[in-house]
């Protein structure tokens, strides 16, 4: 049987004047897009344009939830009191599903964003204030998260629907949790590398960790940031290269 995988990005993220990655390019590659809410960036205007576009291309919309915090881009973990966390989520939902509406498509899974994906991956207490709130908008959608987080496993116990997921352009410690982005081998940007490091994740269900050994991973999804360097080329570089490999794209949500 050819093996399958969901192809994600994080979209959506610029800020008025602030432009960040080249969301219509990215748009022409991937499966899935990831859209901010507003919360750890986007604005308004740019949400309604990246949704829109996501549903002219046949891309799935994905509502990229994260910490109220436009100053650091959603990547400082933020004590937030579980109530809080998940009216936080709840509002954040709501917003997306409404430019969603009016475009034409509408928001098929959840995943969170920067600190808040770092710190529900081992915070029983965020995790399931945020299984909670997609558990009240809509028992349906999706949660995507990194294999053996306490999210997954928070999700799967209220019976909501999960989907493990690899990163093609981030480092693996030998735990197999993502390396801090303040330490070295954060960051994978060539895309040669990166395209090869995916198809043995798909393939064999590995990847090499910053200390050299391999790590299992088994996911359904490979996300490839929008802000990393030279996104498009490396997000290009992997769907070439998974093509050539026999593996056939298609997004774990449905159309």
């Amino acid at each position: 049987m050819t093996p399958v995988i969901d192809l994600n990005a994080d979209l959506g993220e610029s800020f008025g004047a602030w432009v960040l990655g080249d969301d219509d390019a990215m748009l022409e590659v991937v499966t899935s897009a990831n859209v901010a809410c507003g919360f750890h960036a986007g604005d308004a205007t740019t949400l309604r344009r990246t949704v829109a576009r996501a549903a002219e291309r046949g891309v799935v919309v994905g509502a990229q939830v994260g910490y109220h915090d436009l100053a650091g881009f959603g990547r400082r973990r933020i004590d937030v009191a579980p109530e809080d966390l998940t009216a936080d989520v709840l509002y954040q939902l709501g917003a997306l599903e409404a430019m969603c509406r009016v475009t034409g498509t509408r928001v098929r899974y959840v995943k969170p964003h920067g600190a808040l994906y770092t710190t529900v991956a081992v915070d029983e207490a965020q995790a399931a204030a945020v299984v909670a709130a997609v558990a009240a908008y809509d028992r349906s959608l999706p949660l995507l998260g990194l294999p053996g987080s306490a999210l997954l496993a928070a999700a799967a116990a209220e019976g909501l629907p999960t989907v493990a997921e690899a990163f093609a352009d981030r480092g693996y410690d030998a735990d197999g949790r993502l390396v801090s982005r303040r330490e070295p081998g954060a960051l994978v940007t060539d895309p040669a590398e990166v395209a090869d490091r995916v198809v043995r994740m798909v393939r064999e269900r590995r990847v090499t960790a910053v200390d050299g050994t391999d790590v299992t991973i088994a996911a359904d999804s490979v996300c490839v940031h929008g802000d990393t360097p030279g996104a498009v080329a490396v997000a290009t570089a992997v769907r070439d290269a998974l093509a050539h490999a026999g593996v056939g794209l298609r997004p774990f949500a449905g159309p």
